[in-house]
């Protein structure tokens, strides 16, 4: 998203960096109006990472909390739905992390964006779902890294800031995950 997007505001356009502004002013209606451009995008960003609908509300409840917080540190460098979007994924991980229900647990299916099931064949479709059920069985941390690395597309060093690792362990935890999958590949195969 362009940092000079306009939002609507049902009969006149609006520049995001106003409601930026207005919004770290504490004007509600900005606040709202960027909240309802975001949440619905940002909810099925939590659903990724929960499969329990009331799960991905309080972490969208949350994440919105720190967003709304930190809004002074945007510093239209890059897309501000991008910067919304990190604090989300960090707002779930860590949600996960404190909540003992979910040790674990982070499913990839329907992670993909924008896919066009026109385009995508049914060999396709099953090779996806048998990697995605693979990579559901990697321990805990294996998982998260290679889900930030392979379908949030994180780099190394920014994995390494959200979980609080070094750049180099999510490197190895990276490649262990790669290994365990082509075992599995080769053990269903």
């Amino acid at each position: 998203m362009n940092n000079d997007k306009m939002l609507s505001d049902k009969t006149q356009a609006i520049p995001l960096n106003y409601i930026i502004s207005e919004s770290i002013s504490g004007n509600t209606r900005m606040q709202d109006m960027l909240y309802r451009q975001y949440a619905v995008s940002m909810y099925y960003v939590c659903m990724r990472y929960v499969k329990n609908a009331a799960d991905a509300e309080d972490i969208l409840q949350e994440g919105f909390i720190k967003i709304f917080r930190h809004l002074d540190k945007y510093k239209n460098e890059g897309s501000f739905e991008g910067w919304v979007r990190k604090i989300i994924i960090r707002t779930a991980i860590t949600y996960l992390r404190d909540n003992k229900k979910y040790s674990g647990h982070i499913t990839i299916e329907d992670m993909k964006e924008g896919q066009d099931d026109h385009q995508t064949s049914i060999v396709d479709k099953l090779a996806e779902k048998e990697i995605a059920d693979m990579v559901t069985r990697l321990p805990p941390k294996v998982k998260k890294i290679f889900i930030l690395h392979v379908v949030e597309g994180y780099n190394h060093r920014e994995i390494a800031a959200i979980l609080g690792c070094n750049e180099s362990t999510s490197k190895s935890q990276y490649y262990r995950s790669r290994i365990r999958i082509q075992k599995m590949l080769k053990q269903s195969a």
